[in-house]
């Protein structure tokens, strides 16, 4: 692994006490911020969430995502500690075992590009320690094989050479029992056809998308995400991960290839193109052609048709103000937190609790420019973003708390 990105540190042992079981005496350690939904008196949304929990039913149990601090990648620590969120949020090894386990990560952008100073798993990208750190806890669960799976789009190497060639070490992954394959889904890579996945219920922005063999081929799906701001989606977090399993090649442009080195934008962000003939096309070809509008329905798709079995997000060290170096007004944070639930929805929901937001905030309110995806994802039965139907395990969230001074100067655009 590159040296400057290998600093070593220490995690803290997480908190075993779960939200429904926390009074935090004054709330300390929260910092306060303009939102204030953490913190309201006499409304606070945490303490309505400790008074839900405390009565909830057996019939519907609450999702349960953990929380531990970590202050940086020191690899060993990384290991133990997931492995200690895995025993919090359910029966992980179950789940995994003797499985085919695809891996999204979040590499976003360019693997070698800097980022106010800092390389990109340290900034933008989920970092490369993470990653190997999720491949060990994997095969100690028994994995029969992880694949690691992302369309880079800006590259035509595979996807263990682009990786190697931005500096990760991937030996550690021959030393593991389970077979490790790698796959840039950009274009159809390894197999032979693309699958077509209708969505149900209809779906919110097409009807069906045609991915890569490796978003089928596989029993369980894992997103690695990162804890950030995004321009057009408010955040971008466990679901919006799956945003780019989408291949360029199909929704770039409407003429076809398989060697694209272009993003989605005039396709699923604007309407400006169709996906190419053959693909299924949009629902209503007469929508709002706004990225704020198409996006967050983009996501809810994506989620439905490939549904995310575990969660797990970095965020110990990202940005705020958006998504990549291409963004403006982005600033480095250190939340010092890693988050990993079963369910996208109540995942997400935490993971923007902890950014001070509100994974409840109407349309074009809080970090969202537009249409809030979660509350989309919610109403399509994909899981709860409401934070009193969520069990919290690990550090509890008042101390976990890191408000992110962003919200978007431009709304439904």
């Amino acid at each position: 692994m590159n040296s400057s990105i290998n600093d070593m540190g220490r995690c803290d042992t997480a908190d075993d006490r779960r939200v429904r079981h926390e009074d935090p005496p004054g709330h300390a350690g929260i910092a306060p911020s303009r939102r204030g939904f953490l913190l309201g008196a006499g409304s606070s949304l945490l303490g309505s969430a400790v008074a839900s929990n405390s009565r909830a039913t057996a019939a519907a149990p609450a999702p349960r995502v953990a929380i531990a601090r970590c202050f940086n990648y020191d690899p060993s620590v990384l290991s133990s500690q997931l492995r200690v969120m895995a025993s919090r949020v359910g029966d992980v090894p179950k789940l995994i075992k003797g499985k085919t386990v695809a891996v999204k990560l979040n590499l976003t952008g360019d693997a070698n590009w800097w980022m106010l100073g800092l390389p990109p798993g340290r900034t933008y990208q989920v970092h490369p320690n993470l990653v190997l750190a999720t491949a060990a806890l994997l095969d100690s669960f028994g994995a029969k094989r992880i694949r690691f799976v992302e369309g880079t789009y800006q590259t035509r190497y595979s996807l263990d050479k682009y990786l190697q060639n931005a500096g990760w070490d991937l030996r550690p992954l021959s030393r593991l029992k389970a077979a490790v394959e790698f796959e840039d889904t950009r274009n159809l890579g390894k197999g032979s056809r693309y699958q077509t996945l209708k969505v149900p219920g209809g779906g919110s922005l097409f009807p069906a998308y045609e991915l890569n063999h490796s978003y089928v081929d596989c029993d369980v799906f894992v997103s690695l995400a990162k804890l950030k701001n995004h321009i057009t989606a408010g955040v971008t977090l466990g679901m919006k991960n799956n945003f780019g399993i989408t291949p360029t090649a199909l929704y770039s442009h409407h003429v076809p290839s398989e060697n694209a080195t272009s993003s989605r934008g005039a396709v699923i962000h604007t309407g400006e193109e169709r996906p190419v003939d053959g693909v299924p096309q949009e629902l209503a070809p007469t929508s709002p052609r706004l990225g704020s509008y198409r996006v967050p329905r983009c996501i809810v798709d994506l989620v439905g048709i490939r549904p995310i079995d575990l969660t797990i997000i970095d965020g110990i060290e990202t940005v705020s103000g958006g998504e990549g170096p291409w963004c403006e007004d982005t600033a480095i944070q250190k939340p010092a937190v890693l988050l990993m639930g079963l369910n996208p929805v109540a995942t997400d929901a935490v993971a923007m609790a902890v950014m001070g937001y509100d994974p409840m905030a109407d349309h074009a309110t809080g970090p969202f420019p537009g249409d809030n995806h979660l509350a989309l994802a919610a109403a399509h039965g994909l899981g709860t973003n409401d934070l009193r139907r969520i069990q919290v395990v690990g550090l509890p969230l008042w101390q976990a708390v890191h408000p992110f001074p962003w919200e978007p100067l431009l709304r439904n655009t």
